[in-house]
């Protein structure tokens, strides 16, 4: 479990990130057309996996705004971004601001990803919902970068994740 806070005030996830040098698990999360992927449909693409408790807080929506912007940028990478939200809140916020470049993905059926990758919140009254989350995969799926935010209401390192394409 990780040890992390919510407004100074700890609390805990379910478990432990994949580490760098790890393969990471694969998924199955629904897009916003309520189509199924999974991390296999990414093989032979950098990914970025930009995770966190919802798309109507603050803090989530800048961070899908900054990795859109930068998105555009990426040669052979896609952004995903990934909540509990349901794929309808997430279409409904990418259209309202014209965000075009990330792939906006729900764990809304069963939150297994969540707890399949260790970041899902145990405690406290976001208990249920993902931790804020980068992790960076290889073209193979093999984790290069990975960053659990200590304070939920801090962003990413945006720099530190992008650098490790």
């Amino acid at each position: 479990m990780a040890s992390i806070t919510l407004g100074g005030n700890p609390i805990l996830t379910s478990g432990e990130l994949p580490v760098k040098g790890m393969k990471a698990p694969n998924f199955k999360l629904v897009k916003d057309d309520l189509s199924t992927v999974s991390l296999e449909d990414f093989r032979g693409t950098k990914v970025v996996l930009n995770i966190f408790p919802s798309i109507d807080t603050g803090t989530c929506a800048a961070s899908v705004r900054t990795f859109n912007e930068e998105a555009s940028k990426l040669k052979n990478a896609k952004v995903l971004c990934i909540s509990r939200d349901l794929p309808f809140a997430q279409k409904r916020f990418c259209g309202a601001e014209g965000l075009e470049n990330v792939v906006n993905l729900s764990d809304f059926k069963d939150g297994s990803f969540g707890k399949d990758y260790g970041l899902e919140i145990v405690d406290g009254p976001l208990a249920g919902l993902h931790s804020r989350v980068v992790i960076v995969l290889d073209e193979n799926g093999t984790v290069v970068h990975s960053q659990q935010v200590n304070e939920i209401a801090d962003e990413p390192n945006y720099e530190s994740a992008l650098a490790s394409l």
